[in-house]
């Protein structure tokens, strides 16, 4: 039986870190606005669709959507005995080189079965100027496999964070838009047709810019 929530520890983690760290430095450090928080379900399976443009967005996503969002990170982080726990905690979970596409979508499909929202870059990749010119298909096979919502979310300002040493003072502006429906099935036609319709949607969301 799919849980509705987050394990609870992973809750606690999240709201202690996002509190501590996240939002004061979202807040403060890069000016964040954030837009249609509202959008969010707060429960239930749930694949976080945005752009991505730096190493910055996953926890400033997460701490935006008000919920813990699932996200793939390279194998060598988990390594660390203590750093691995934390980071897996917060909803990282490994993925070998070679096999992203594979074992992110398995993991990503088990994260929603228990739960979770689940994170997924729209191209896959950063983007020097945080656009969508290729997107591709990994979210919305995952949402037909799950029967989870899609939601648009456009990240403005990220590529400017990281051009030094220190991370840039810039101003950041996250827009999260309405919930789009899973595919009905995972025909490619169909997944071709909400991947665009998920690209569009943040690409209209990123034209509003500040």
């Amino acid at each position: 039986m799919a849980r509705s929530r987050e394990p609870f520890v992973s809750l606690l983690f999240y709201y202690a870190f996002k509190w501590s760290v996240v939002n004061p430095m979202l807040r403060i450090y890069f000016r964040g606005r954030v837009y249609g928080a509202e959008n969010v379900p707060h429960k239930g399976p749930l694949v976080v669709v945005s752009n991505h443009a730096s190493d910055f967005d996953p926890p400033i996503l997460a701490c935006c959507v008000r919920r813990p969002v699932a996200y793939m990170a390279k194998e060598e982080l988990f390594r660390v005995p203590v750093f691995s726990k934390a980071i897996e905690l917060y909803g990282a979970y490994p993925v070998k080189r070679g096999s992203a596409d594979r074992s992110a979508i398995r993991a990503a499909v088990k994260y929603l079965e228990d739960g979770w929202a689940a994170g997924v870059f729209l191209q896959g990749t950063r983007t020097p100027d945080g656009r969508i010119t290729e997107p591709k298909l990994g979210a919305a096979l995952i949402a037909a496999k799950t029967n989870a919502p899609l939601l648009p979310v456009s990240l403005w300002g990220t590529q400017n964070i990281q051009s030094s040493a220190v991370p840039r003072s810039v101003p950041i502006t996250v827009r999260i838009g309405q919930v789009i429906p899973p595919p009905s099935s995972t025909d490619k036609a169909e997944l071709l047709t909400v991947t665009q319709q998920c690209a569009s949607a943040i690409a209209s969301l990123h034209d509003l810019g500040r």
